[in-house]
């Protein structure tokens, strides 16, 4: 090509690019959908957001737009929720509306729209009906979940007691623990702390969960059309997860081979007595491929929020001491040294509640709350949201909302007790997510939080290696997830 043609190829491409960009523009200002930055043709607002803070990106152009706006993240068109009053008017207001599941990159290249998390319409409902009543009724079985959760910290104890005071990195001492919980009623036993398989499982747990906070993950996030296909990171991550899912269709096949229908054992045989009875209906959605991918939502989420929640919590504990006193005499003067902690307990200890509170509220677990799909033309605040349109109610910004919490940047139990003391609920609180789509697997937490967390202080004081007030509480990775800084820790039995 001579060098006219090649000016006159590149005249062409410029002017092409421009009709695009101000077709884009001219759409985007005629609709009326929330406003937002004007976005770029194919990469949306890419440049002017920082991946490696997804958050603090929303948060500072919210400041701009208002605690409602529009945000291209890539291809992905988005309208972002600020603050508790545009969060809970979206999610609870008007719930039906805002009830479908939008994207996570990292995590539906394994669901790809199955399983009770990450799907939509009927199938979500079915799945998610079921998998609430089965973990109602295992609580209300021969063994409840707080029997359950009371034996594994016994577990626990003992191997803290095993540590004898040298310092020790808490990842996957919390994590086993916890996972053992859920494993007991997905799996319907708990694995031995050193049983090789289980400990690959909980680093594949871990691993995937932290490449979702990373700034890569967050690139995978809006590119994932595009990056699935190119080297990088996120093809170990989903060799994480494949890991995981033929974890989960082994356990699946054992169980079908030994089931007995009037006796089921766990989650997975419930399931599978569903299976059996809905065999002859067309539209129902019980089938081996939703089994295993609901299973595998159920172990994973119900592993990796609490751990990661408690080892968050006590890198606070350890920035400050006093606080851990404080814990320790309300617990010396409610429970003692004589029985294990209960959850008739909770009532009589409203400081431990509230310091539980304040390190969920801290941690921010999931900072922008799972993607929202809206699931039809929705009015909001005078807009218009076409159907399908992607939603971020972003949880950090209701449990950092200056109007429900003084000091919203500050680890401060005060945030949640009143003038005489007294455990103060607060609206704004709500890391489980609101609404149609709240994370039913809340009382299971807040229990293992509780229990996990009066039995470690009651028996042990902590140590750090270092003075309080040389320690980062500043999260090491924020994306998808919240991630801390790895530190270690020792505990001195009381």
């Amino acid at each position: 090509m001579d060098l006219l043609g090649a000016m006159a190829l590149f005249l062409v491409i410029c002017l092409s690019c421009l009709m695009v960009l101000s077709t884009w523009h001219q759409m985007h200002r005629k609709s009326k959908m929330p406003p937002g930055p004007t976005p770029l043709p194919l990469i949306g607002n890419f440049l002017q957001v920082n991946t490696s803070d997804m958050y603090r990106s929303l948060m500072k152009i919210g400041e701009k737009y208002g605690s409602v706006y529009t945000i291209h993240l890539g291809p992905r068109r988005i309208v972002v929720l600020c603050g508790y009053d545009a969060v809970k008017e979206a999610l609870v207001d008007q719930g039906e509306e805002f009830s479908g599941r939008g994207e996570q990159g990292t995590f539906d290249w394994i669901f790809q729209g199955y399983g009770v998390a990450f799907s939509n319409g009927e199938r979500a409902k079915q799945l998610r009906r079921f998998s609430i009543m089965t973990l109602r009724n295992f609580g209300m079985g021969r063994r409840s979940i707080e029997e359950r959760i009371v034996e594994e910290a016994h577990f626990l104890l003992e191997s803290l007691r095993g540590t004898k005071g040298v310092p020790f990195d808490p990842t996957y001492f919390l994590s086993r623990s916890v996972s053992n919980v859920i494993s007991s009623i997905a799996f319907g036993n708990r694995f031995e702390y050193e049983d090789k398989e289980f400990l690959s499982l909980l680093s594949m747990i871990n691993e995937s969960f932290r490449f979702t906070a990373t700034a890569w993950g967050q690139l995978y996030d809006m590119f994932s059309n595009v990056m699935q296909y190119l080297p990088g990171p996120q093809h170990e991550a989903f060799k994480k997860l494949l890991g995981l899912e033929e974890f989960i269709t082994r356990k699946v096949k054992v169980n079908q081979e030994t089931l007995d229908p009037n006796s089921p054992r766990d989650f997975i045989d419930c399931f599978l007595v569903k299976m059996q009875q809905e065999k002859e209906n067309p539209n129902s959605e019980f089938s081996l491929k939703n089994l295993v991918m609901t299973t595998l939502n159920i172990f994973f989420a119900g592993t990796e929020t609490v751990s990661t929640t408690l080892r968050y919590g006590f890198l606070l504990l350890l920035k400050y001491p006093e606080i851990e006193e404080k814990v320790h005499k309300e617990i010396d003067r409610v429970i003692g040294q004589n029985r294990s902690p209960n959850m008739d307990d909770q009532t009589q200890m409203p400081y431990t509640e509230a310091v539980i509170h304040e390190i969920q509220r801290f941690s921010d677990m999931i900072p922008m709350g799972l993607a929202r799909r809206v699931t039809r033309d929705t009015q909001f605040r005078g807009y218009t949201i076409p159907k399908g349109t992607e939603v971020f109610p972003v949880l950090g910004s209701v449990l950092r909302d200056r109007k429900h919490f003084a000091r919203p940047e500050v680890f401060d139990p005060q945030h949640f007790l009143d003038a005489n003391g007294q455990f103060k609920k607060n609206e704004a609180f709500m890391p489980f997510s609101i609404g149609k789509r709240y994370c039913f697997g809340e009382r299971l937490a807040r229990m293992e939080l509780f229990l996990f967390f009066t039995s470690i202080l009651q028996n042990f004081r902590f140590k750090s290696l270092i003075p309080p007030e040389e320690i980062d509480i500043s999260p090491m990775l924020v994306g998808f997830a919240t991630i801390p800084r790895f530190y270690d820790i020792s505990v001195i039995p009381r």
